[in-house]
Order: structure tokens, then C-alpha cells, then sequence
């Protein structure tokens, strides 16, 4: 099976979606995102569970990393993007909340395995120094 998962960011902060208890991984955070169907594409897959989930229109950006998770009846390979906002305020119509949170407090929230690749790649992110740039003296 192949899910779609984005990061949604605003300013310096992320956001992540709290599973609903009587879901699968019920009680954990997530990056939103769904299941991908038979024949649809990645990015349209993720648009429209970003549309049913959290009622926004979004644009899928670059691929931030993939992760795998093998259980005993099937694996999982997880596909996430950046996603820009391009209209509505995010609201929770599947989850019980939603949170935005510094990539460095991501550690507080206990997220399903699958998701950790991006956790710990959105917190790597956060400890990098910014780009510098060089000027040329011109002669």
C-alpha cells in the first residue's frame, strides 16, 4: 500500500494532526495525508485527502523522503512532499486536533513509526546554520 503525507508549514512552525483514538494509530500525531488509489498519482492523491481532511486547496511541492514499514499482513510505503497552502484555513474534520509546532519540539509528540523519518528530518533541518552567502569584491 502507498500513502501520501504532507508538510504544511507556517512561519518556522509545522503542522501535525492528532489521530483519532478509534483510528488505526489512534492517539498518535501525524503529518496529514491518505491512502493513494489504484491509477492516481501521488500529488493528487495528497491534494485530495489535504481537501477531505483538513478542508484546504493545497500545492504539492518536492518529495522531502520516502520511508517503509513492512508488517505481517502487508507493507507500507509512505511518500512525503511540501505542500503549500493555496486557499482555506486548515481545520480538524478527521482528526481530534491539530497542532503547529517548531520542527524542534517535535520530539513531545509521540508520532506512528512510519512518520519518524520525517520528524527526524524536519528536526535536522532545524539545526542547520542559515546558508550564507559570499559577495564578490569586483576589481
Amino acid at each position: 500500500m502507498r500513502v501520501t503525507a504532507g508538510v504544511i508549514r507556517r512561519g518556522k512552525r509545522v503542522l501535525i494532526a492528532l489521530r483519532r483514538r478509534e483510528d488505526r494509530f489512534g492517539g498518535l500525531w501525524e503529518f496529514p495525508g491518505g491512502k493513494i488509489d489504484p491509477g492516481e498519482e501521488p500529488g493528487a492523491a495528497l491534494r485530495r485527502e489535504l481537501r477531505e481532511e483538513l478542508g484546504i486547496e493545497a500545492r504539492v511541492g518536492r518529495m522531502l523522503c520516502t520511508s517503509r514499514l513492512r508488517g505481517p499482513l502487508r507493507a507500507i510505503e509512505l511518500l512525503t512532499f511540501e505542500v503549500k497552502v493555496i486557499s482555506g484555513e486548515p481545520k480538524a474534520n478527521e482528526h481530534e486536533a491539530l497542532h503547529w509546532v517548531e520542527p524542534g519540539a517535535l520530539g513531545k509528540y509521540k508520532f506512528p513509526a512510519l512518520d519518524l523519518p520525517i520528524v527526524r528530518r524536519l528536526q535536522a533541518e532545524g539545526r542547520r546554520p542559515p546558508a550564507r552567502h559570499s559577495r564578490r569584491s569586483k576589481p
